[in-house]
């Protein structure tokens, strides 16, 4: 193959392409997908070792053989052998908006390959898995990318990490049909094998519990938001190009589906995922745990207006408003002489959104001088005069 042609025909994608960085790939983050050959590749073609590129190519394809990024790296490489090419994916023809989708995963899967977050930091939003809870799920729409992370005596361990397909016209979903993906804090509420499904969704799919009480609160709609496959002739497909739908390769859901339980596994979607390091994870979660005991001792006081302080003026729940709950809250207390309430099982996730929330969903063992039970309740925070404050609780 001849330098000069291939020096002429990649060079300005090679230039978008490892603009992102050449930092070395932690080594606690997973290499099973095609990012590592990729990278390879393209640093192959930059160093001017063009047969070394096409034979990692040709490993490419073998190990994914409906990628079609691989088929039009590999038909540029042969292209490039009789003429100089001029732009990325001459090798691809006319079909000019394929190749546009095909370059836009090319960048996002570098990007994520080559900047990835410290070792040590967490997402901020995961503050607290329930012991119940063995993982969880964290997409950063911005990078099309999906973390694992795995609950280790309630801190997050990462696990692995996959390219995903979000929206077509990006995140923050609002109204019905406006594909969108949704920003937010969610839970898989079912899974729906490949039995169920049009080859479209692929190995199956985990539908999540949007729109969630919060969204219903803003006034957002829609439904039927999942996290699913790709029909069996693709491989994977370009960064925005779903209804609203996160979508991984089927492989990678295959992957990913060993760990997600139905009714437990949250799926937290961000824009842009806010890290932090353990100390500064761990300083917040202490804070937010101090909350929840500070509600609950302020509840068993029975003194109504320590308890009352706990919830947002733009609090309703059952029907009522604030002043409504605090009422009938303070006819109930008169025949108490005593109240005693233990959380156990405590979660904790903020929001990744604009909006400052944290959804706090534990078991509840309630006891008094003439009335015991227990429940599965969840609370929404929000950020109010300064003050952490209950907007929203009820049974999970």
């Amino acid at each position: 193959m001849r330098p000069r042609l291939l020096t002429a025909a990649l060079a300005t994608t090679l230039t978008l392409l490892l603009e992102v960085g050449t930092a070395t790939a932690q080594p606690h983050y997973t290499d099973a997908g095609p990012e590592p050959l990729l990278a390879g590749i393209f640093e192959s073609i930059e160093q001017g070792s063009y047969e070394k590129a096409y034979q990692q190519v040709d490993s490419l394809i073998k190990g994914y053989p409906n990628y079609r990024l691989a088929h039009l790296i590999k038909g540029d490489l042969l292209l490039a052998r009789t003429k100089p090419l001029t732009r990325f994916g001459e090798g691809g023809g006319k079909a000019t908006d394929r190749v546009a989708d095909l370059r836009d995963e090319a960048l996002a899967r570098l990007k994520a390959y080559k900047t990835k977050p410290p070792a040590d930091y967490v997402p901020r939003y995961l503050a607290q898995l329930g012991p119940d809870q063995k993982y969880a799920v964290v997409v950063d729409t911005q990078k099309s990318r999906l973390y694992l992370y795995q609950n280790d005596q309630g801190r997050p361990r990462f696990i692995a990490d996959y390219y995903i397909t979000q929206g077509k016209l990006g995140a923050d979903k609002k109204m019905e049909g406006d594909k969108r993906t949704p920003i937010g804090v969610y839970h898989v509420t079912s899974s729906l094998s490949r039995q169920k499904l049009g080859d479209f969704y692929g190995s199956g799919a985990f539908p999540i519990n949007y729109p969630n009480e919060w969204d219903k609160r803003m006034g957002r709609k829609g439904h039927g938001i999942w996290l699913h496959g790709t029909p069996s002739d693709t491989y994977s497909r370009p960064p925005r190009a779903s209804d609203g739908c996160v979508v991984l390769t089927n492989q990678d859901l295959d992957t990913l589906s060993k760990n997600l339980q139905i009714g437990l596994t949250p799926v937290i979607i961000s824009n842009n995922i806010e890290w932090l390091s353990h100390d500064d994870w761990q300083t917040e979660r202490t804070s937010l745990l101090a909350m929840i005991e500070e509600w609950r001792h302020d509840w068993e006081s029975r003194d109504i207006e320590r308890y009352a302080r706990h919830y947002s003026a733009k609090f309703s729940g059952d029907g009522q408003n604030l002043a409504q709950w605090v009422e009938q809250k303070r006819k109930v207390n008169a025949s108490k002489s005593w109240i005693a309430v233990n959380t156990r099982n405590i979660s904790m996730f903020r929001n990744p959104g604009k909006e400052d929330y944290v959804v706090v969903t534990f078991e509840q063992d309630y006891k008094s001088n003439n009335l015991s039970n227990e429940m599965k309740k969840r609370q929404y925070w929000i950020k109010e005069d300064g003050r952490w404050k209950i907007v929203s609780e009820g049974a999970a």
